[in-house]
């Protein structure tokens, strides 16, 4: 996992500098295997999270805002027992094993000073947060290990405590260059990443696979296969890590892809991805962790709760596209209604060389200079004047058709640009009113069934809200609905309307108040438009932008859907710092 011991030797560094004579507050459970204590110290309090999930596993200060139950677990519950208004005095790691121990100076119930140590294991699904007396012996733990899940090493209370077992492994911070190449040489795997992986202690595998790209510029190369100069920069990539790291002049980046998605993070710059990947770069431990959790966390709420809706969009795009691709089919069908007419006339102009009775005849084109014979197919039950007029009944059949398929399909195409607008938003969705807002949304638009019966629906959040340098307004709509009355009933004429060209995404509003933006407003307000669309992940994104009194609606049209004149297009690139920076909190 990301969170290797060398990272989590710098979150208890930060720690330690923040925690500095720090007493327990509060202390609550939000969830089964989460613990928050808050800490007050002279500076001010600070929160610390405990997350034992076998994915999310971590300890870190956090500064999200977390619901506190109103029935306590029972062990949140020991924990106010024992630890509350208790003074903590250390906080010690093994080596670089993702282990750390608080220890806490506190009193029992008779009033004797005593020693408790609270042990934060972050080793995957085997993650536990385990209260311990002075004596080692296991008070309680958050997740309980019975003899029939683990023999080996069991988590109960009365047991003693027995640390894991610390393997015995190189220290990035001390290491023997020979003493590298030999573990290197005996190792048989055929990966050098994971040989890496089993040689130091404390390192994490993207960081492994870092030094390996470092050093020969590949993810797939044995140690045998490395030349002399590719060994030395392998030993050099540790050293140079110790040193930056001692020195407290690492990089802390979170890793995304173009898609926005969560990935990774590490304490040293990751290049391995080359342009596959957005680097975000923190100043701290603590604000890495908690916005790496936090954002993958709400992620991964938002996609739960509007899954059905997603589910929904997906399919009726897919049926909008399959309905427009037959409809696209037999207007293709319709290419030779002038054929129809066409063979009209000539059956029209050569009546008195037709009989009825004939299956075909061969009649001359007079419409053409040379005067070509044509072969003509008719119906031996109908007269040369019958013949005629079916062939003209067709001719209006498919003009008929032409001028229907025409206009189904460009319908079918608003429609699929609109299902595509409230998926942009779907993805964009942040809290229950937004999905809820959705919801409402495709309800009206007959999409969804209305639920009769439920609750009343949470009330609309306000648009999002920007400020340029410049100090100009710059709203966000937060879905089509707002988008319509953020522009058509929310803004004056003279304000300017921002829309990516020809991507699904929000309707973007600088408020001029009368003044006139600068070129640096323009293209911050352009960038926050990007940034609100589906193209937020590309490079020179087009952004078309007008005057509000420019934009109109017309009738008919489906929400967030409207149409402009005099516009300007500019080309810019999202970028998530700026836009955050700009975002009026």
């Amino acid at each position: 996992m990301a969170l290797d011991g060398i990272f989590l030797s710098l979150v208890k560094k930060r720690l330690v500098s923040v925690l500095a004579d720090a007493r327990v507050d509060k202390i609550y459970q939000p969830s089964k295997d989460e613990i928050v204590i808050n800490f007050r110290t002279t500076e001010g309090s600070h929160r610390v999270l405990f997350n034992v999930n076998a994915s999310q596993a971590r300890v870190h200060e956090t500064f999200c805002e977390i619901d506190n139950p109103l029935t306590p677990p029972m062990f949140c519950m020991l924990l106010r027992k024992r630890l509350s208004s208790s003074r903590l005095t250390n906080i010690r790691q093994d080596g670089y094993e993702r282990i750390l121990y608080f220890d806490f100076d506190t009193v029992n119930e008779m009033g004797d000073p005593v020693k408790l140590t609270l042990i934060s294991e972050i080793m995957g699904r085997h993650s536990n947060l385990i209260l311990t007396d002075e004596t080692g012996r296991i008070i309680d733990s958050i997740k309980r290990v019975g003899q029939d899940m683990s023999s080996v090493r069991p988590v109960l209370p009365g047991l003693t405590y027995s640390a894991v077992v610390r393997e015995k492994r190189l220290s990035v911070f001390d290491f023997d260059k020979e003493e590298l190449f030999a573990c290197l040489q005996n190792n048989n795997s055929k990966d050098l990443s994971k040989t890496l992986l089993h040689t130091f202690e404390g390192i994490s595998a993207v960081m492994a696979r870092e030094a390996v790209f470092y050093c020969a510029r590949t993810d797939t190369v044995t140690f045998e296969e490395l030349t002399d100069d590719q060994k030395d920069r392998l030993c050099f990539f540790f050293q140079n890590t110790a040193d930056t790291v001692k020195a407290g002049k690492n990089k802390l980046v979170v890793l995304k892809n173009r898609e926005n998605q969560l990935k990774d993070f590490c304490f040293i710059d990751i290049l391995q991805y080359g342009n596959l990947m957005v680097r975000k770069e923190f100043d701290d431990v603590c604000e890495l962790l908690d916005y790496f959790y936090s954002e993958r966390d709400r992620l991964s709420r938002t996609k739960q709760r509007a899954e059905d809706l997603f589910r929904l969009l997906v399919r009726t795009s897919e049926r909008i596209t399959r309905r427009i691709s037959n409809q696209m089919t037999e207007l293709k069908d319709c290419d030779r209604q002038d054929d129809y007419k066409k063979i009209g006339d000539l059956i029209i102009s050569n009546i008195y060389m037709i009989n009825k009775g004939d299956g075909e005849v061969m009649l001359t084109d007079y419409t053409v200079e040379e005067m070509p014979k044509v072969k003509v197919r008719l119906d031996k039950r109908l007269t040369p004047q019958q013949n005629a007029q079916r062939y003209y009944s067709e001719y209006k059949k498919c003009d008929t058709a032409r001028k229907m398929l025409t206009r189904l399909i460009k319908e079918g195409e608003d429609e699929l640009r609109y299902i595509d607008s409230v998926f942009d938003a779907l993805t964009r969705a942040v809290t229950e009113q937004d999905i809820m807002a959705l919801r409402e949304e495709l309800c009206e638009q007959g999409y969804l069934r209305s639920q009769k019966g439920k609750t009343k629906p949470l009330k609309a959040l306000p648009p999002i809200r920007f400020r340029t340098s410049g100090g100009f307004d710059v709203l966000v709509g937060r879905n089509n609905r707002q988008n319509d009355k953020l522009t058509l009933k929310d803004s004056d004429k003279s304000d300017i309307w921002f829309h990516t060209k020809d991507i699904p995404g929000s309707h973007i509003i600088l408020k001029t108040s009368g003044r006139i933006p600068d070129d640096r407003d323009m293209i911050e307000a352009a960038c926050i438009a990007a940034y609100h669309s589906k193209a937020k992940g590309s490079s020179s994104v087009p952004v078309d932008l007008t005057e509000v009194k420019n934009v109109k609606k017309p009738g008919g049209a489906k929400p967030g859907m409207v149409i402009f004149t005099n516009n300007k297009t500019l080309y810019v690139t999202p970028d998530e710092e700026v836009t955050e920076r700009l975002r009026v909190k």
